[in-house]
């Protein structure tokens, strides 16, 4: 063998040394991340995580927050011919939007807050309604501390003494606007990133762990009742779905309460007196049948999907159901009786 072969020889070997020293570092690193027991493997192919789409929610609510301080700051110009309602909204604007004390801002900042926590969809979280109040009520803060600082000040204080250091004395809107959408993407990709699952030889693992939060599931395969898929248009149309567990407990599923929970009872003129005739009893018991009709409430069961609990918007959504459905069937009680089953046929037909 010339040295050439020798040298490309012992390049190969140590090429594949550290590729064999990569895997092991992998795999001890998935074993610490995501807890896995003596034995248990991740199958090939079976970790996932959400689309980087999943949250393009979250990406436009901060394109409409900057959108809301850009409105504020650029205010609406309106020709002479321009609707009554574009000029009285152009008016409400220049009035309530100073910068010492943007009222209007904080009305509106106030609604979308209140609105994206009401319609309960991924925006909804808790971390990005407080976000929202933070940037809401941020123009309040700034005016308090102000004038915390000018009374201060009448009673002798240094000028400044008083004042927060890291707040300016005026709110700026472009500044403001800009600062609060890249710090919020920032967030939001680092949210998208906290989940990730799982599929070993044992069970299906959930894992997240964002900012001070942390969470982590294990089920078992044969606790698995029924494995769904869910494709909205956004998903078919970028190639990812959610692939959502459901068993026996109830894992996957949520109740909420539609309608109102409420009788006619303590209504005005809704109850039975003694000096009523049959006409006003008759009418009274029509009133209450109606009010409790309209008023009825219900509880409905729906498939919850919440990135912690289920394959958010995974891409190789095809391979991770075919493998849940591979896995159950394999862990299932029917099975291992079929197995045991076809034991004990094999081993009463090598006694005969």
């Amino acid at each position: 063998m010339t040295v050439t072969e020798e040298e490309a020889v012992q390049e190969a070997t140590e090429e594949a040394t550290q590729e064999v020293k990569e895997s092991t570092g992998s795999a001890d690193a998935n074993r610490e991340k995501y807890r896995l027991i003596s034995g248990e493997e991740i199958l090939e192919n079976g970790e996932a995580r959400p689309s980087t789409l999943a949250f393009l929610g979250m990406y436009v609510l901060g394109a409409l927050v900057f959108g809301v301080h850009m409105l504020f700051h650029n205010g609406i110009s309106t020709a002479d011919d321009a609707p009554i309602w574009l000029k009285l909204t152009a008016a409400l604007i220049e009035l309530t939007g100073g910068e010492t004390l943007p009222i209007g801002f904080v009305l509106v900042m106030c609604f979308v807050t209140w609105a994206n926590r009401m319609l309960n969809i991924s925006t909804s979280g808790k971390w990005v309604t407080v976000s929202l109040l933070a940037i809401t009520f941020l123009p309040i803060v700034i005016t308090v501390d102000n004038l915390i600082s000018t009374i201060a000040g009448w009673f002798g204080a240094a000028d400044g003494a008083y004042e927060i250091p890291f707040l300016p004395d005026t709110y700026n809107y472009f500044l403001s606007g800009l600062a609060f959408v890249l710090v919020f993407w920032a967030f939001t990709y680092k949210y998208q990133r906290s989940f990730s699952y799982a599929v070993t030889t044992n069970a299906i693992i959930f894992q997240h762990a964002f900012l001070l939060s942390r969470s982590h599931r294990r089920i078992l395969f044969d606790r698995i009742s029924e494995v769904m898929v869910e494709r909205t248009p956004m998903g078919t149309l970028l190639g990812y779905a959610t692939v959502t567990i459901m068993t026996d407990s109830g894992v996957g599923l949520v109740e909420e309460s539609v309608g109102v929970s409420a009788g006619a009872a303590g209504l005005p003129g809704s109850s039975p007196s003694g000096d009523d005739t049959a006409a006003d009893k008759v009418r009274k018991g029509l009133f209450r049948s109606m009010f409790a009709f309209l008023t009825y409430q219900r509880t409905t069961r729906r498939v919850d999907h919440d990135p912690r609990h289920c394959f958010y918007k995974i891409r190789k959504w095809e391979d991770v159901k075919l493998m849940l459905n591979e896995m159950h069937r394999k862990h299932s009680q029917s099975n291992m009786l079929e197995d045991i089953k076809t034991a004990l046929n094999a081993g009463e037909e090598s006694e005969a």
